[in-house]
């Protein structure tokens, strides 16, 4: 059975409005890393977002995610400012809405592969049932990971990086948001998942958009966003 979504999870129809992204490093004048006008995301829909280093994709999957607020503008799900929420609510959204795959994983090195994957569901206080578990132990076998039992600290990091995947298709998220998926891959295990996270976006009707280099997984996007022009007006490429 899959675990419940927040009931601010809404509908899933993702758009940014007039989002501008401003940095500043040190005391130097502030410059403008995202300035996107346009950009509406229907449930399901697959976008990759590309753009040489530095250029905001990381900062763009943070910034839908409610976990860095954009200088000017709104993030909106289902017609919802997630954006102007206040950082409990945005939590609780995230939470039960989100999946995210950080691009340096996040995982808890004393915790066993198990343990990672299901602990986005130990912090929002869910009881693990047995249903629940036989999901996750199938979610790590699909991503051909060692024995569930293995502490993370002993794992490569590609393995890590599956184990980072797992965790956030655990709870059948809405939107899921992938930060180079497959940077630490091979290309065997690479191509393995990026058919895991399709497959599985298209399994539960999942909003899926990957930040990435590998020109691969991009091409298995019908939408792409480059962040290398100055300023994106949409992504409807």
């Amino acid at each position: 059975m899959p675990a419940s979504r927040s009931p601010e999870a809404g509908g899933g129809t993702l758009a940014l409005e007039g989002v501008v992204l401003e940095h500043r490093e040190g005391g130097g004048s502030p410059f403008r890393l995202l300035d996107i006008a346009s950009l509406v995301l229907e449930p399901g829909a697959r976008l990759g977002v590309s753009g040489p280093s530095g250029c905001g994709k990381s900062s763009l999957l943070h910034l839908i995610a409610g976990l860095l607020p954009p200088t000017q503008g709104r993030v909106l799900w289902d017609g919802r400012a997630v954006s102007d929420l206040p950082e409990s609510r945005r939590d609780r959204w995230r939470r039960g809405t989100v999946g995210f795959v950080f691009q340096d994983f996040h995982l808890v090195p004393e915790l066993d592969i198990l343990g990672n994957v299901v602990l986005p569901a130990r912090f929002s206080g869910w009881r693990l049932g047995a249903s629940e578990r036989e999901r996750a132990l199938a979610l790590i076998a699909r991503m051909g990971l060692p024995q569930a039992q293995r502490r993370a600290a002993l794992l490569s990091r590609g393995e890590q990086q599956r184990v980072a995947i797992a965790r956030a298709l655990f709870h059948r998220p809405a939107l899921i948001l992938a930060d180079e998926p497959t940077a630490s891959l091979d290309a065997a295990h690479a191509d393995a998942v990026t058919e895991l996270l399709i497959e599985t976006a298209s399994e539960i009707g999942a909003t899926l958009i990957c930040a990435t280099h590998d020109p691969a997984l991009l091409a298995r996007f019908e939408r792409r966003l480059d962040l290398s022009r100055p300023q994106v007006r949409a992504a409807a490429a």
